[in-house]
């Protein structure tokens, strides 16, 4: 397994945004994480990538215990935040070159595998143009860029598309896509569910920091009342009026 939650719970003081919850991500796997606002998405991702320490319970990246083995199992992980960072007085081609460093890529391939993927995303005609002036779109494009230059086992990506033009979000889905072919894993969080619904292997929804759903999309449409899209899916597992309870919605994983 890529990664492996088992029993997560995180509170923030006397909210409990993640609550015991279970998952395992397969190496080549393309896997959507979905669920409303307040959820516990981001929560989960943080923990996920080490930027928080769970509460209780354990998670392993490509099988190395985050809380034991942090530094190895974050060099297997790329993170590509829903806000893009990116030090302004620098160009994309200079973030580049100071995250490749920072993650010990030889310098003698470092030259030609930062052109590769300003190519792949239509990075490279801004590539010397300070980062202050971009779009979000394109600062967008260069994190992760970046993100893939160390190539990592785990691409982990919250709300990808946003902020991108058709062309490029057809791009990311198409490197997504070759990624998980490729052997590595792509997790990805979106509230674009027609993204999720197109090119996810599997996908989980949580809700109240608990996995309702978790399995293929014709697994969900099993558990689901009737036969429709994952955006009916999604809002009959997620409404607030009436939750699902938990042992009816979750698929075995």
């Amino acid at each position: 397994m890529a990664v492996v939650i088992e029993n997560v719970t995180k509170c923030y003081g006397r909210l409990r945004a993640v609550d015991g919850i279970s998952l395992n991500v397969k190496r080549g796997e393309l896997f959507a994480f979905l669920g409303p606002n307040g959820a516990g998405k981001t929560t989960t991702i943080k923990m996920m990538t080490g930027l928080l320490t769970p509460d209780s319970g354990t998670i392993t990246v490509c099988g190395h215990p985050m809380a034991t083995d942090s530094q190895l199992a974050k060099a297997r992980i790329a993170f590509v935040p829903d806000q893009p960072f990116l030090y302004g007085k620098l160009t994309a081609r200079e973030f580049m070159h100071f995250v490749g460093e920072m993650y010990g890529i030889d310098r003698n391939i470092l030259p030609a595998r930062i052109e590769h993927y300003m190519a792949q995303l239509a990075v490279t005609g801004y590539a010397d143009q300070l980062a202050e002036g971009y779009s979000h779109g394109m600062k967008q494009r260069v994190v992760l860029a970046a993100a893939l230059l160390h190539e990592p086992e785990v691409l982990v990506v919250d709300e990808p598309m946003v902020g991108l033009d058709p062309r490029t979000a057809r791009t990311v889905k198409d490197i997504f896509r070759e990624w998980a072919n490729a052997g590595r894993t792509v997790f990805m969080s979106t509230h674009t569910l027609e993204v999720a619904e197109a090119i996810a292997d599997r996908i989980a929804i949580i809700n109240h920091g608990r996995i309702v759903a978790c399995g293929t999309l014709d697994e969900l449409k099993a558990k689901a009342a009737r036969e429709h899209r994952l955006e009916d899916i999604f809002l009959e597992l997620t409404d607030p009026k009436d939750p699902p309870e938990l042992e009816e919605a979750v698929i075995p994983m």
